[in-house]
């Protein structure tokens, strides 16, 4: 088997995670912004509570149907030199999407009000009435962002990651634009403003590489008959419902923290965006490139190739988020303390997102292998069996829930242990069942990564906790400088002992890696 596969997805897994470091640090600008123009107010709960309907409804309809449904099949085509064929489908599911865009988009303009009890159910007055009118302004934003996805989508397909790489970080930019330029003048409305602007520039940023590939092919078609459209509606149905049900998960966990102590729900968002940065920038991008390459190998039969590029996904996905995890766990006081602690936010709100972000991270390997394992799955056009999986372990993670709150001091931090051990116990089902059902996928060699990414990041986090120790008995806690001194150091220093460790116990990741490091160099 040619590694070339392997090659382009390690390459296209690179060039994801550094664009999407830079948009995920783009979108701490963007609230940082936000928040020195426009404050703490009844503004910005409107704002934020307008943007999460749009932004929701895409997740679930477009989201969903790229990833499971829409890729396999069109790459599948791609693989079998049927590039034609794959068009003639493609026009069929991007027609039908746009049709239900705009559908979506007018109904959403007009019932409006009777979305927002749905996201924002206790608002009432100058708030709500805010609220409905952000809703009719950014709904819009729904189709450029689903058009985009589609542009990706196709993209993606034919293992062209750059443009959309690069789509949200120019999304970014055009909300920050809007706030900066707009928002001192023409208030929330132009915030809202650049929200559309960040839409329409990330479509547009997109559709000049799609182009390239669409010329000549791309006709408006509604045959919903087609028996290819049939396939990618019979994938997307069960995969809506599996990313329905991780919503519901984050709902739960929400409603048991509104329980507890004042605070709780802050604290659980804060340390769950902490959690969710290692999640994108290196689990999602990694998967999102293996993913076509795992899908032309299922669509040509090759499965010793599907079987190799998979474990080499999964390998580089722990290899970087054990560290990530463990490193989490040993400096979560000073991490959450740099970036939150300041006027309202005292050292208890530290130390409780601190306690809570340690046990979300005690899962972050197993979340964030899900993400490849579940792409295996749809690879070979299965999305009923990660939602069957899903649902048992949203059934584990409200059990655990009941039980910590209920009987543990760290009742919060139960909260974040019980999503870490439902994720666990999600990624053992799904890799077990994967691996009998394709005869072996490697486990032995992803067992041995797994143990040494281990040990090396053990040895990682014992260096960093305690040079955080030394260092904030010397800087203190009081300043900013002193606050990232306590962090900043200790990570740098524990980078270099895990890849010092990498080394002396021969793990092929590293190599892997700076393989890819020393091209870019010398390109």
């Amino acid at each position: 088997m040619s590694a070339e596969p392997q090659r382009t997805a390690t390459k296209a897994a690179a060039l994801l995670m550094v664009t999407t470091t830079l948009s995920r640090i783009l979108g701490f600008i963007r609230e940082t912004t936000i928040a020195n123009i426009f404050g703490t107010s009844y503004v910005t709960d409107a704002f934020y509570a307008a943007f999460s309907i749009p932004d929701l409804m895409y997740y679930l309809l477009i989201g969903g149907a790229l990833s499971s449904g829409f890729i396999p099949v069109f790459s599948s085509y791609l693989a079998k030199d049927k590039e034609k064929e794959g068009w003639e489908i493609a026009n069929i599911f991007i027609s039908v999407v746009i049709c239900l865009l705009i559908i979506m988009t007018i109904g959403g303009i007009i019932f409006a009000p009777y979305l927002v009890p749905l996201v924002a159910y206790k608002f009432t007055g100058k708030t709500l009435a805010l609220t409905v009118k952000l809703t009719r302004i950014m709904f819009s934003a729904v189709m450029m962002t689903a058009i985009a996805g589609l542009e990706s989508g196709i993209l993606n397909s034919y293992q062209d990651f750059t443009a959309s790489a690069f789509g949200p970080i120019v999304y970014n930019i055009g909300i920050i634009a809007g706030a900066l330029m707009l928002g001192r003048r023409f208030g929330v409305y132009g915030l809202a403003a650049g929200v559309l602007v960040g839409a329409a520039g990330n479509a547009l940023t997109q559709y000049v590489s799609t182009s390239r590939y669409s010329d000549g092919y791309f006709r408006f078609n509604l045959d919903i008959h087609n028996e290819g459209f049939k396939q990618i509606i019979a994938l997307v149905i069960p995969a809506l419902i599996g990313l329905s049900i991780s919503q519901i998960n984050l709902i739960v966990n929400q409603n048991i923290a509104s329980g507890l102590n004042e605070g709780s729900i802050t604290a659980l968002r804060y340390a769950n965006r902490i959690f969710q940065l290692p999640l994108g920038i290196f689990a999602t991008a990694i998967a999102t490139a293996y993913f076509p390459s795992m899908t032309r190998q299922i669509s040509v039969a090759d499965y010793d190739g599907f079987r190799s590029t998979f474990s080499q996904g999964l390998n580089s996905i722990l290899y970087i988020t054990i560290p990530s995890g463990i490193g989490l766990i040993a400096l979560s006081e000073p991490i959450v303390r740099l970036l939150f602690k300041s006027g309202n936010f005292t050292e208890a709100d530290v130390v409780a997102t601190a306690v809570t972000l340690a046990f979300y991270s005690s899962g972050l390997f197993a979340h964030s292998a899900i993400q490849v394992i579940t792409r295996g799955y749809y690879s070979i056009k299965d999305t009923r069996t990660p939602v069957m999986i899903g649902a048992v372990a949203v059934g584990v993670n409200f059990i655990l829930n009941l039980i910590f709150v209920r009987h543990s001091n760290l009742a919060l931090g139960g909260i974040a242990f019980s999503y870490a051990l439902s994720g666990i116990l999600n990624m053992i089902l799904l890799l077990y069942i994967l691996n009998k059902r394709l005869s072996g996928l490697g486990m032995r060699k992803i067992a041995i990564t797994s143990i040494k990414s281990v040990f090396a990041s053990a040895v990682m986090g014992i260096c960093a906790y305690f040079s955080y120790v030394g260092l904030s008995s010397i800087f203190g806690e009081a300043s900013k400088m002193s606050q990232l001194i306590n962090a900043g150091v200790p990570i740098i220093i524990g980078v270099v002992v895990f890849i010092v460790m990498s080394y002396i116990l021969k793990i092929e990741e590293l190599d892997v890696i700076m393989g890819v490091l020393k091209r870019r160099i010398r390109k």
